[in-house]
C-alpha cells in the first residue's frame, strides 16, 4: 500500500471492495449496493472466512461480476496485481483485527492481502470487532502503523455488538462508509496529507444554563466544525470531535466527545489536545454565562419591578488557554472568529486584532449575521496567518472551506514520526 499519485480518470470509478471474516460482513452487501447505485464499478474480493457469513453468490449477484478469494483463480489474468493496479479505491469493510494485522505487516496469504500490497490508489479500512479487541494495544499499534503509511482507517462506531454487549467496535453504517469512499475518490493527490496525525476539532454552540429549561446560547449549527472534522478524517487523520450543540450528524470516522457548556468544552478539548498535532477551535463558545443557575424554573412575578436580573460572568477563554499551555509550536492551533463590523472597526480589523490577542497560528474569519454563516450550507472566510498571510475563500460549501483550512494547516506540520510496529 502506497500513497496515491494519481487522480481517477474513469467515468465509473473502479472500487475493490474487500470483505473480511466478521459478523458485520452482511453490512458489506448494503455498502456494495450504495456504491453501485451511485455509479461505481465494484469488484468484490471476500476472504475465505467471510464466505462463512455471506456466500459468493450474493456478491456476484449484487456486483454483476465473478468473485475469487485466492490468487489461483483466473491466474491467467494475474488478479492479485491487476486489481490493485487498476483500482481507484480499495475499501475493506469489515476489516477484522486479523485483517488489520496482516495488512500492517505486509502478509499476503490470500487475494485480498495481495491486492492491498499492490494497490497504488487510496485505501480505506473500516474496522469491526469486539470492543476489547479494538482497544487492545496490538490492534491500536497496527492501526497507527497503517495510518502512518497513508491508509485511511475509520474509527468504528459505538453501540450494540454481537450478543448483548455494547461499546466501540461496530462497523460504521454503510451509508457513512460509502460517503467516506466518495470523499477519498474526490480528493485526489491530497488524500493522505494528514496520515498519522492526531487532530482535535471542536464544533457547535455551547449552552450555558440559566435554569432547568432555559440557557444562554447562539445560532451555531456545528456544520462547519463537523465538515472540518470529516475533511481531516478523509485526509488520513485520527480525529477527536468535541461537540457542543450541533444540528448535523458526526462523521463516521471520528471519535465524538459530547459536551454542553463552555467549561465542559474547555476540559474536553484540553484533555484531547495532549499529544495532538493540530487543534481546530471551530465551536462557537459562549463568552458569558449566568453567574448563578436556578434550581427551579424562574417564574414571572406579579410585579414587574421584582423580576429577576440576570448577572453574567465570563467563561474560560479556551483558545487562549490552549496557546498558553502548549510547548513550542506543537500543536498547531487554529481559531475561528465569527465577527460583525461596527463603529470600532471592520470585520477584518476585528479578526486581525483577535489573532494578535489569542496568539494562535491561524484564524478563520467569517462575517456572521441572521442570514450569514450560522446555519447555512455555505460559508465565505478569510484565513489569517500569524505570519501576516491572508487567504480568501469565496463563498462555497462548508466542505470546500474545510479543505481550504487543512490546505493552510498541512504546510505548517513537521514530518510525521513513524511508529514502531506492534507485537
Amino acid at each position: 500500500m502506497s500513497t496515491p499519485t494519481r487522480v481517477p480518470q474513469h467515468v465509473s470509478p473502479r472500487v475493490v471492495l474487500g470483505v473480511a471474516g466478521g459478523i458485520a460482513a452482511y453490512k458489506a452487501a448494503l455498502l456494495l449496493r450504495e456504491l453501485t447505485e451511485t455509479g461505481h464499478d465494484v469488484t468484490v474480493v471476500p476472504t475465505a472466512a467471510s464466505e462463512r457469513f455471506v456466500g459468493r453468490a450474493t456478491w456476484e449477484a449484487l456486483s454483476g461480476k465473478p468473485v475469487a478469494t485466492d490468487v489461483f483463480s483466473h491466474a491467467d489474468q494475474v488478479p492479485h496485481v491487476r486489481l490493485g493496479r487498476h483500482a481507484d479505491l480499495v475499501v475493506v469493510a469489515p476489516a477484522t483485527a486479523d485483517l488489520l494485522a496482516r495488512a500492517a505487516h505486509g502478509l499476503a496469504d490470500d487475494l485480498l492481502t495481495n491486492v492491498l500490497l499492490t494497490a497504488t490508489c487510496p485505501v480505506l479500512l473500516a474496522p469491526a470487532m469486539h470492543t476489547e479487541m479494538w482497544l487492545n494495544p496490538a490492534v491500536q499499534a497496527n492501526v497507527a502503523l497503517l495510518r502512518s503509511r497513508g491508509v485511511t482507517v475509520l474509527e468504528p462506531a459505538s453501540g450494540r455488538l454481537t450478543g448483548a454487549d455494547t461499546g466501540p467496535g461496530r462497523l460504521p453504517e454503510p451509508a457513512d462508509v460509502a460517503a467516506a469512499c466518495r470523499r477519498l475518490l474526490g480528493s485526489g493527490a491530497r488524500s493522505y496529507d494528514l496520515a498519522g496525525r492526531r487532530v482535535v476539532v471542536s464544533a457547535g454552540g455551547t449552552r450555558e444554563p440559566l435554569d432547568p429549561v432555559r440557557f444562554l446560547g447562539n445560532r451555531s449549527s456545528g456544520r462547519q466544525g463537523v465538515a472540518v472534522a470529516a475533511a481531516a478524517a478523509a485526509r488520513g487523520a485520527v480525529v477527536t470531535l468535541v461537540t457542543a450543540h450541533v444540528e448535523v450528524p458526526a462523521p463516521a470516522a471520528v471519535e465524538v466527545v459530547p459536551v454542553q457548556t463552555a467549561a465542559q468544552l474547555a476540559e474536553a478539548v484540553t484533555s484531547a489536545a495532549a499529544g495532538a498535532d493540530v487543534v481546530v477551535m471551530a465551536a462557537a463558545v459562549a463568552d458569558f454565562r449566568p453567574a448563578s443557575r436556578a434550581e427551579a424554573k424562574i417564574k414571572k412575578s406579579e410585579d414587574p419591578a421584582r423580576d429577576p436580573v440576570v448577572v453574567l460572568e465570563r467563561t474560560p477563554d479556551v483558545l487562549a488557554g490552549l496557546v498558553a499551555a502548549r510547548s513550542g509550536t506543537s500543536p498547531v492551533i487554529v481559531g475561528f472568529a465569527a465577527e460583525t463590523g461596527d463603529a470600532s472597526g471592520s470585520v477584518l480589523e476585528h479578526g486581525r486584532a483577535k489573532l494578535a490577542r489569542k496568539g494562535c497560528d491561524l484564524l478563520v474569519l467569517n462575517e456572521v449575521g441572521e442570514t450569514k454563516g450560522f446555519g447555512t450550507a455555505t460559508n465565505a472566510v478569510t484565513i489569517l496567518g500569524r505570519d501576516g498571510t491572508e487567504r480568501e475563500v469565496p463563498e462555497a460549501s462548508k466542505d470546500v472551506v474545510a479543505d481550504a483550512v487543512w490546505d493552510a494547516v498541512v504546510p505548517m506540520l513537521p514530518p510525521p514520526a513513524v511508529p514502531t510496529p506492534g507485537v
